[in-house]
């Protein structure tokens, strides 16, 4: 029994450190930690709100908080107020800028009702939701130098979007030296058995190891999951790139994005974003897209939306009815910079995956801008109310109503 509830655990995790599977200490062996523990694990999540909207690829941790919940486990989602006021340095190529407390307590409050869906709120014990700034506003000098203390310059260079911008010159700054050590303090605060995060967190999540043993505590396990390509199935799904599902989007918007997405990902979206068997899903690729889509819109807005977008999304894909262009998916021309070329709209919005491949469509025929088939390739837009409300569609299955917010 232990055993089937730690593979339901273990589906779509890329590395759990440390996993010595034939040691019997439960410091090296998460499974005997599971199983020798007298009390409920403390599973750990950090999100830092820097923005006001989650998509999929950040549910994915959250998701295997609530197996974790399922499982009987206590979830600790820590609100990063106080880290995100430095944002982490992952994966960045330059400084973050800071944001000022009230940014910040607007956006959690937005990420914790975009997170109730999939969370259990409701069960006693099984979810505490604690504030960074709790503890790491307190303080003093003397317990940041601690911090520091526990790391080399060598050790913080080895991190690897600090490497490439030493190498390149680029500033680092040293407040985001900090950002990994109060990361890690979390854990060390809230006793953390285990630590969810992306790929990219392993850094972080060790770091979190190191300062719970500085500070004689039991350390944690880390469990990292994939980064979610986006719906265009080339880079990592991102807001600024157009390549997302919100949580937030309605069901129409939601439901008509995932159905397109590319065959080779959707396995990985269904492992990822779904409870389903992957044993079971249909072989037709069609009607896996359409499965897909309709099991995620269900999530966050029931089976009944679900099924009313799946029917919508049929009707203008095979008869062309934009009379319902409010619910057809949206695309921010805030994206985009003005001046624009149509060619470049399209490939930002996503409908196709560059700007050579959007110059063909247009080229062929395949565009058009309301009713009205597009073929100049250079058509050229001087701001974002000449395309407001209008809706652009690329083929039959492909449309977005661009918007200018």
């Amino acid at each position: 029994m232990m055993t089937d509830k730690f593979t339901w655990l273990r589906r779509g995790i890329s590395e759990i450190f440390p996993d010595r599977p034939d040691s019997t200490n439960p410091d090296e062996n998460l499974l005997q930690r599971l199983a020798k523990s007298d009390r409920p694990l403390r599973v750990k999540l950090g999100i830092d709100p820097t923005g006001a909207d989650i998509h999929l690829g950040h549910s994915i941790p959250v998701r295997k908080l609530r197996a974790f919940q399922d499982a009987g486990h206590t979830a600790v989602l820590i609100i990063g107020d106080f880290t995100a006021r430095i944002g982490d340095p992952t994966g960045k190529s330059e400084v973050r800028k800071q944001l000022t407390s009230e940014q910040v307590r607007e956006n959690a409050k937005t990420y914790l009702e975009q997170v109730r869906p999939i969370l259990d709120f409701d069960t006693p014990g099984r979810l505490e939701i604690r504030y960074n700034s709790e503890w790491l506003s307190k303080l003093d000098l003397a317990n940041i130098l601690e911090l520091l203390a526990t790391m080399t310059v060598g050790q913080m260079l080895a991190k690897e979007g600090f490497a490439l911008r030493y190498q390149q010159e680029s500033p680092i700054y040293i407040h985001e030296f900090l950002y990994p050590l109060m990361q890690g303090y979390d854990s060390v605060a809230v006793d953390a058995d285990v630590e969810l995060g992306g790929t990219d967190q392993k850094f972080n999540i060790a770091v979190g190891r190191d300062l719970q043993r500085h500070f004689g505590k039991k350390t944690q396990f880390g469990l990292l999951m994939p980064i979610l390509l986006g719906t265009d199935g080339v880079q990592k799904m991102s807001k600024s790139l157009g390549n997302y599902v919100g949580l937030s989007e309605d069901s129409l918007s939601m439901y008509s994005k995932l159905e397109k997405i590319p065959d080779d990902q959707i396995e990985q979206y269904f492992e990822l974003l779904t409870n389903l068997a992957l044993e079971t899903l249909p072989e037709n690729p069609r009607e896996r897209q359409k499965l897909l889509a309709l099991d995620i819109a269900s999530q966050y807005h029931g089976r009944e939306a679900a099924l009313l977008a799946q029917k919508t999304a049929l009707k203008v894909v095979l008869e062309g009815d934009m009379s319902q262009t409010e619910a057809v998916p949206e695309f921010s021309l805030a994206n985009v910079e003005f001046p624009a070329k149509l060619f470049y709209v399209v490939s930002a919005s996503g409908l196709c995956k560059s700007s050579s491949e959007a110059r063909k469509k247009i080229a062929g025929g395949a565009v058009r801008l309301d009713d009205d088939r597009i073929s100049d390739q250079n058509l050229t837009f001087d701001s974002p109310a000449d395309l407001d409300g209008k809706v652009l569609r690329v083929g039959k299955k492909n449309f977005v109503r661009l918007v200018k917010n």
